[in-house]
């Protein structure tokens, strides 16, 4: 483990067993629920530890809301602790990982909590604002995180 954790002993949990579906993906023609998005974000790896978001309990099938009507996706996130430095990356892996999987014309919304962040508003802001998460994604180092967080998620 790195020295310098902010949480260095997170609560860890048990990976749930995986329901059994006719496809991995959804198709452009398929409808959407949060089922299909919990199995394609639950194993992504928390940037700070070897543990999935799932494990640490940061996201869960209910913290997954789908409007088909609207096209609308949104996932609110539980950060492991109050003051997290990598909420804001853990949201880039989490719209990196959707934009990778599913079709474009849903508009993804990814929030924390409400009450779960020091600094919510500011973390929401900055996970909303298209111009900021694509700079962020043209940060090499930030680039790399990210996708250590979702290659790892592959193994």
């Amino acid at each position: 483990m790195t020295l310098g954790l902010i949480n260095a002993n997170p609560v860890v949990h048990e990976k749930k067993e995986r329901i059994a579906r006719a496809d991995d993906l959804p198709h452009a023609d398929d409808a959407v629920d949060p089922l299909d998005i919990y199995d394609v974000v639950r194993d992504i790896r928390d940037p700070e530890h070897p543990y999935s978001l799932e494990q640490l309990s940061v996201l869960s099938e209910e913290s997954i809301t789908v409007d088909e009507k609207l096209g609308r996706i949104l996932i609110t996130f539980t950060p492991t602790i109050q003051h997290c430095t990598m909420a804001t990356v853990i949201g880039l892996c989490l719209r990196e990982k959707l934009k990778n999987c599913f079709p474009p014309h849903f508009k993804v919304d990814i929030k924390v909590a409400p009450g779960s962040h020091a600094d919510e508003e500011s973390v929401n802001k900055q996970l909303s604002d298209k111009e900021r998460v694509a700079a962020a994604m043209e940060n090499p180092n930030l680039r790399q995180l990210v996708d250590e967080c979702l290659y790892s998620s592959e193994l």
